[in-house]
């Protein structure tokens, strides 16, 4: 038997409140190295805030997140950005930076210096499809354009990506066409192959029946479901949650759950 790999990053009956209302409840998960975990749900199902509870933004009313077994909280700044990136669902930004000094921001907590710095930046920004971009003012770029410098910027956070490392992603592939959808979730791919561990909230079934190794089903701050693609992308469970008829069809060329409005 394959020993599992050691969990990077595990959150365990974790509940979020705010006021006299438990928002998040109970929730238990385990980011490993190589995997991709991919959070579904309908909107206010807990998805933003289940990101917020694990990178640290928002306090938890019961439960606990380790991060490499220790405590979220008993790890300074630095130190704790070099193992964790987040992505929020938007990131805004006024001023007229070129795009690769946002991108150089990922470089922050890090002391490889200059040169170093601008051979991972100019990387990143290969990765995320936005190298073109970099002499740009940031002010000038489309919001689609905006999203992938900064997951140039997480990934410069990390860069390669290694065993142990944490990324955390709230709607990646929001504003962004179809082809920047595969090309940056394929990034993302290529960052839990060098050893990460990646937790991403996604809206469109299909893409996370592709890119993710495992899914968690959200509804209502509980866990629905989770497990494969195949065990989560159901009819009956995706009716109850989603209340959407729909058809599960294996894709014909890869195989995996092809999810079909009816």
């Amino acid at each position: 038997m394959t020993a599992r790999a050691p969990v990077t990053l595990g959150a365990y009956g974790i509940s979020v409140r705010r006021g006299a209302s438990t928002v998040l409840a109970d929730i238990d998960l385990e980011l490993v190295p190589g995997e991709v975990l991919g959070v579904l749900g309908p909107n206010g199902a807990g998805k933003s805030t289940l990101l917020g509870a694990l990178s640290g933004e928002l306090a938890v009313s019961a439960g606990e997140v380790l991060l490499q077994g220790k405590s979220l909280h008993g790890w300074n700044g630095p130190e704790r950005a070099r193992c964790l990136a987040v992505l929020p669902q938007s990131s805004t930004l006024s001023f007229g930076f070129r795009v690769d000094e946002v991108v150089s921001l990922g470089r922050l907590p890090h002391a490889s210096g200059r040169e170093r710095d601008k051979e991972i930046v100019a990387a990143a920004l290969h990765a995320s499809d936005a190298q073109h971009l970099a002499h740009r003012s940031y002010l000038t770029l489309s919001g689609g354009e905006q999203q992938r410098v900064h997951l140039a910027r997480v990934l410069a956070q990390l860069w390669p990506g290694s065993a142990g490392q944490v990324l955390l992603l709230d709607e990646p592939t929001a504003m962004l066409d179809p082809l920047h959808q595969h090309s940056i979730l394929r990034a993302v791919r290529h960052f839990a192959e060098q050893g990460g561990a990646v937790l991403v909230i996604l809206h469109d079934l299909n893409l996370a029946a592709r890119y993710c190794d495992r899914l968690l089903l959200l509804a209502d701050g509980c866990t629905r479901l989770s497990g494969t693609p195949e065990e989560v992308l159901r009819a009956e469970p995706l009716k109850a949650v989603f209340g959407l008829d729909v058809l599960i069809q294996p894709h014909p060329e890869r195989g995996y759950p092809l999810v079909i409005a009816r």
